[in-house]
């Protein structure tokens, strides 16, 4: 499933355009026990609970594709799992036998300490077909029936105070359990190319550094993947561990390798055209890595290492999955900072050679400016004359040796 195909669905989980036809649930507390299971008409609900349904439902198709959304294909020896889930899907939610099934398994799988709800949507999506350039027509591609899990943590309404209406009077509030935002979740079968993918499920991770993967190689049967923070998290541990995390010099060490890694993806870009997805197998690796200015002894074992790692092709990450964009405006930062000290100490220089010592002189510059603005601060040639600028807003204003400007 790419990106678009996602948004397809996603646009659809609104009340005015929603066909979900059935919700089925379990609730579990921490003990792992199960405290309710329940099956609805889902249109047949109340107005609000459809909408706070369809939010749930909705953010299980949210975040990043290759990151918080992953497609994973179901283990060859495991096709029980995938027979299991097709029949889920097949029943429309309505065999008690398999939705407690289902739940068993995931109340197993699911590393969770705390009370946590499943949630099924089954729906029906009378797919439409679609000219070249997208535009839709009346026709219907096919039918694509599916289901949507979402697992959700629950958790006590934060205490305070508040009017007991029943008493006239102020007092503590009486807290309850309300399910938060989706945590985990799944779609079953994938909509992959616009159509059903009985082989391929695609995942939801809130957490996309820390993704329950228990769940979905136990409670799915998938042959998991790294997501792409695990990929820049991974990538980034091998650098460092290789070049030396003594080194004074550490952050510009990474900093010229992700130079690198962004120059390598404009020349990819360069020939392939813009938003080219630029794959980074180990031999590349190496290469960016010289680039960089990693010695080439070094380069090879990181590339070693990486090569082991990521050594299924279909998880191989890319230059974009690597590239770590505030090293790179750190970067930039840094060598303005640089670039204006060696300004002062030829400055400094100038001045001895006239005969002022600059410790004694009065002439200063102090800057003295909020922390969230540090990053808005940078040279500009004004008259030909290189100047230090720093922006302000329209209700912000600067003082220089007590006078208002």
């Amino acid at each position: 499933m790419e990106k678009k195909e996602v948004l397809e669905l996603k646009r659809r989980l609104k009340k005015e355009t929603c066909t979900i036809s059935r919700l089925a649930g379990c609730y579990v507390d921490s003990a792992k026990e199960k405290v309710v299971t329940f099956k609805d008409d889902f249109l047949g609900l109340s107005d609000e609970e459809i909408h706070k349904y369809l939010e749930i439902a909705g953010k299980t198709l949210s975040g990043t594709v290759g990151n918080n959304l992953m497609e994973l294909t179901f283990s060859e020896d495991d096709s029980a799992m995938q027979k299991s889930l097709l029949a889920l899907k097949n029943s429309k939610l309505s065999d008690d036998t398999l939705l407690d099934g289902f739940y068993d398994r995931v109340i197993s799988t699911f590393s969770y300490q705390g009370h946590f709800i499943i949630l099924l949507f089954y729906d029906i999506y009378d797919v439409p077909k679609k000219t070249t350039d997208g535009m839709k027509l009346d026709e219907s591609e096919e039918v694509y029936d599916y289901i949507i899990c979402s697992i959700c943590p629950v958790g006590l309404t934060k205490a305070g105070l508040g009017f007991i209406e029943s008493e006239k009077k102020i007092g503590p509030r009486i807290r309850d359990w309300m399910v938060n935002a989706t945590d985990t979740g799944f779609i079953y079968p994938a909509f992959s190319d616009r159509s059903t993918d009985i082989h391929h499920v695609m995942v939801y991770a809130k957490k996309a550094a820390d993704p329950h993967k228990e769940f979905w190689e136990d409670a799915l049967g998938c042959a998991t993947r790294h997501t792409a923070a695990e990929k820049k998290d991974a990538f980034s541990n091998m650098l460092i561990s290789r070049v030396g995390p003594e080194k004074e010099d550490l952050d510009d060490i990474i900093a010229d390798v992700h130079e690198a890694i962004a120059v390598h993806i404009d020349h990819e870009e360069a020939i392939h055209g813009q938003g080219t997805v630029v794959p980074m197998p180990a031999e590349t690796v190496e290469e960016v890595l010289s680039e960089g200015g990693i010695t080439e002894e070094k380069a090879h074992r990181i590339a070693e290492d990486y090569g082991k790692l990521f050594n299924d092709e279909e998880d191989i990450p890319t230059a974009q999955d690597l590239l770590d964009g505030k090293i790179i405006k750190n970067n930039d930062l840094r060598s303005e900072k640089r670039e204006l000290q060696k300004e002062v100490v030829a400055l400094n220089e100038k001045l001895k050679s006239l005969g002022i010592d600059d410790e004694t002189t009065d002439v200063a510059v102090v800057l003295r400016v909020p922390e969230e603005k540090e990053d808005e601060i940078r040279t500009q040639f004004v008259d030909g004359r290189r100047c230090l600028v720093i922006p302000l807003e329209d209700d912000e204003s600067a003082s220089i040796n007590g006078n208002i400007q």
